[in-house]
């Protein structure tokens, strides 16, 4: 497949991040449609595309091989089953659904589909991310035994979409803590075996505001995780997606939008650095913002040609969204949660 035909759910921030990658930076990929969303019809006209009234009618278009589906959580599962059903590739954002017999309903058809199901775990794609996961696959240090990984946000929920705090789309932890979630399961290569975690809502609203959550793995690393929209200004520094990761033989500190720093031999050294994202010039679409999603569109492209699962699969949702849920329910329930028990 030389040219690969793509259409854009949801119209959103996500949205329009999706347009300008597969527009500006996918060589040999086509956008032919939008849908989905108040804006998606401004989204279709500033890139020149077809408008379709619906996800539906989207996906039964020919002249589309493929679906970038961006919209609330709760709508994921009906658009990506669609989409799998009409014999569409899917780049799926984060999280899959908002059930385990969702995201198990969806890898099932997909497969029995032939199409390819990849989940924008974008994270594992920025530069940071991507240079810790290689020193700790050369043995830098040692055998993971610790990870603490947090995303710590002094903008409160206001400066998030309205729709993310709706009870459909569970909470933020959901949101934006699957991809704490998945940092420490892609870097110690180990499933979750136990969650132990507490939940704070904010009153009267219900809504979530901050998640500590404890994960034991199935070898021998265990993690903590720090997810909040609760935190005074001016905020931590390095704290908008980073962790610390201790080995029996050294140490990462990693800041995804900042440095990576090896410690070894009593010695920090500093590993890389992310270029800046110019918010406030450049703005969402600067490509120093880009690049993961870039990378992280060319890998579902070249999988699509290649005929091979990518990097990033339904499974890897699938685990995500269970650690996640099993986190709230550990906290209702004021237990620890073991995965794959009732």
């Amino acid at each position: 497949m030389d040219e690969i035909r793509i259409g854009i759910i949801g119209s959103g921030f996500m949205g329009r991040t999706n347009a300008e990658t597969a527009t500006r930076y996918l060589p040999g990929a086509r956008l032919i449609a939008v849908a989905g969303g108040s804006r998606a019809a401004q989204l279709a006209s500033d890139y020149g595309v077809a408008c379709e009234p619906s996800a539906a009618k989207l996906i039964e278009r020919r002249d589309i091989d493929a679906v970038l589906i961006s919209t609330p959580h709760s709508e994921h599962a009906a658009q990506a089953l669609l989409a799998a059903e009409a014999g569409k590739h899917i780049l799926l954002d984060k999280p899959m659904a908002t059930s385990v017999a969702d995201c198990d309903r969806l890898i099932g058809t997909a497969r029995r589909a032939g199409v390819n199901l990849m989940i924008m775990f974008g994270q594992r794609f920025r530069l940071v991310n991507r240079e810790a996961y290689r020193l700790i696959r050369e043995g830098a240090i040692g055998r993971i035994r610790m990870i603490h990984a947090f995303t710590l946000n002094p903008g409160g929920l206001g400066s998030l979409p309205p729709w993310q705090s709706r009870p459909e789309n569970l909470g933020t932890f959901f949101a934006h803590g699957v991809h704490n979630i998945d940092l420490v399961r892609w870097f110690t290569g180990e499933e979750a075996q136990t969650v132990s975690a507490r939940v704070r809502r904010e009153q009267p609203s219900g809504n979530e505001v901050s998640t500590m959550a404890v994960l034991g793995m199935r070898g021998s690393a265990m993690a903590s995780l720090w997810v909040s929209w609760e935190v005074p200004s001016p905020g931590f520094a390095r704290s908008g997606f980073s962790a610390q990761v201790v080995g029996d033989a050294g140490l990462l500190d990693l800041d995804a939008y900042g440095t990576l720093r090896l410690g070894r031999n009593g010695e920090w050294t500093t590993v890389c650095e992310q270029a800046p994202i110019d918010w406030k010039g450049k703005g969402m679409l600067d490509p120093a913002r880009m690049e993961a999603y870039s990378l992280q569109g060319q890998e579902f492209l070249n999988s699509i040609r290649e005929r091979r699962r990518p990097a990033v699969t339904g499974e890897d949702g699938r685990a995500a969204v269970a650690i996640a849920l099993a986190a709230y329910q550990s906290s209702e329930e004021q237990r620890t949660i073991r995965l794959g028990e009732p």
